[in-house]
């Protein structure tokens, strides 16, 4: 079917416009004054770091999503990369905080650590699938809640654990190991966000640019059809987990690097399943999956606003939902009136056609 310029722009508009109605009917069922509520979420943008803290949750936000991505575009569907990426982020805080290189040189291998503790993560899910077809997502969700185990072993004082005060923290990395951040206003615009940001050209690039970006994209439309042009269905599956995974695993870097320099048992968790309704959002598409970040983290920062005037802090999560649900239908609604639409030009070609 082909794809007209109304169904590029048209689910975008309806959906904004579907997620504005669910947003106005729920906080006009809790009681609240929806000019309101709007008013102090628009508002908070202009106060304090609101905008800056926007940008660096959205740098995590898109390194999951793009993680997801993958997955998506061979239907493969890596709920893993919580687990992925908290993995990751603990055994190359570990190995940072262990070593001390040159600056640039410490904090490329940091990089390389996370990449590949991310991908070997991944890389389990993947054989069990190619070579006993088990579901991954079954697979997954059970390597996540291993891998909350292996980070409390990891992150223990018998193993690589350092006790401070009444937290537990793997050893700091030098300085040398940073991503430095940029001074704005009373804020720090997370180096990483940069990187993030040539994640995402390259994860464009391989998808429009290369052969295996095509041979991905045909094995998730057609496995079948991809099979008889020669591709290696196995082989396609173990590496589209691998990048997946070896995306995930810098998720939790842009804070590791450029806030925290350790890490804690307490550190923030949950950007892997936010990975996935930022995919959702962007349609798997670098650009979208942007914007579906950075709406994201806006969301999770109007929380404070909304509680000043008086609104639940849990409406951010119904309005999140409500925008997930409004692209999913958005989309849905399109899909099946151009489908309709292209049946009868069709009808009507063949009919010119007879005639």
């Amino acid at each position: 079917m082909r794809t007209t310029l109304r169904g590029k722009l048209l689910p975008p508009v309806l959906a904004i416009v579907f997620s504005v109605l669910l947003c106005t009917i729920a906080l006009v069922i809790s009681g609240d004054d929806p000019l309101k509520a709007f008013g102090a979420m628009i508002g908070q943008l202009g106060r304090g770091t609101t905008l800056i803290d926007t940008v660096n949750s959205g740098a995590v936000y898109y390194i999951a999503g793009l993680a997801v991505a993958i997955g998506f575009q061979m239907n493969l569907f890596n709920i893993g990369v919580e687990g992925q990426y908290r993995f990751a982020a603990v055994v190359a805080a570990i190995v940072g905080g262990e070593i001390v290189l040159p600056a640039g040189i410490h904090t490329v291998v940091i990089l390389i650590v996370a990449v590949l503790a991310g991908a070997a993560y991944a890389l389990v899910p993947a054989l069990l699938k190619v070579y006993r077809g088990v579901s991954e997502v079954i697979s997954t969700i059970m390597l996540n809640a291993i891998a909350i185990g292996l980070i409390a072993y990891l992150t223990g004082v018998k193993a690589f654990g350092v006790q401070r005060g009444n937290n537990i923290t793997t050893q700091p990395i030098e300085s040398s190991g940073w991503v430095p951040g940029i001074p704005i206003g009373s804020g720090s615009l997370f180096g990483f966000v940069f990187i993030a940001a040539l994640i995402g050209v390259a994860y464009w690039v391989m998808l429009n640019r290369t052969r295996f970006g095509f041979e991905l994209k045909a094995s998730g439309e057609s496995p079948t059809a991809a099979t008889a042009g020669g591709v290696d269905a196995r082989k396609m599956v173990i590496t589209a987990m691998l990048l997946s995974g070896g995306i995930a695993g810098l998720t939790g870097l842009p804070e590791l690097l450029g806030r925290d320099h350790e890490y804690l048992q307490t550190s923030p968790a949950g950007y892997g399943f936010v990975g996935i309704a930022v995919a959702l959002l962007g349609r798997n598409h670098p650009g979208g999956i942007a914007l579906g970040a950075l709406l994201w983290a806006y969301l999770d920062k109007s929380a404070v606003s909304l509680d000043n005037v008086g609104v639940p802090q849990e409406m951010t999560t119904i309005m999140q939902g409500a925008i997930v649900l409004s692209v999913v239908v958005a989309y849905e609604v399109v899909r099946r009136f151009e489908l309709a639409a292209e049946q009868r030009r069709v009808g009507r070609e063949l009919a010119a056609g007879g005639a």
